[in-house]
């Protein structure tokens, strides 16, 4: 499978896994997970993460896909922030009152909403990928201003990241 992880051309890093009770690594994303439109819920995944460096004071997640039709891709959700302590995030975490973990912040993605916005992917855009990774952090807070984008997070990221690994699913356009 081609290296899905858009940061690893610009901040290599060492792998850590990520796993989910409710994805598949390169299977199809389940309809829950997917935009309320197409019969989704805007529901998050159930992610988890282990085999990270010792050293690791925080993590990072974003949810991207690069097959959207931009030119840049689409970020889908992104969180900073989250405590050493807490290697796992249950179903619907991402949504707007979801059980994310205290200190996190949620940054808002490319539709200007603090939670995770699931797949719909434009008609005869074809296929898409959707990346799930988690990034190890050297600090226990990245310091940026919440109204800022996922791209901040990003260039954030580049100077802290201890490891990072992904899980990828895809979407079928409709049409």
């Amino acid at each position: 499978m081609i290296n899905d992880d858009p940061y690893a051309a610009v901040t290599p890093a060492p792998p850590l896994r990520v796993f989910s009770d409710d994805l598949v690594d390169g299977a199809e994303m389940p309809l829950t997970f997917r935009d309320p439109d197409i019969g989704g819920t805007n529901s998050s995944p159930h992610l988890a993460w282990a085999d990270f460096p010792a050293e690791t004071k925080s993590f990072a997640i974003t949810c991207y896909d690069p097959d959207a039709p931009t030119g840049v891709g689409f970020m889908h959700w992104a969180v900073a922030n989250i405590p050493a302590t807490v290697t796992a995030l249950p179903v619907g975490a991402g949504a707007p009152d979801g059980p994310m973990p205290e200190g996190s912040l949620t940054l808002p993605n490319d539709l200007r909403m603090r939670q995770y916005i699931g797949a719909n992917p434009p008609p005869g855009s074809g296929r898409h990928r959707y990346v799930f990774l988690v990034h190890a952090v050297d600090v226990p807070v990245l310091e940026i201003d919440p109204d800022l984008t996922p791209v901040v997070l990003g260039f954030n990221l580049h100077f802290h990241t201890l490891a990072r690994g992904s899980m990828t699913v895809w979407v079928d356009s409709a049409g």
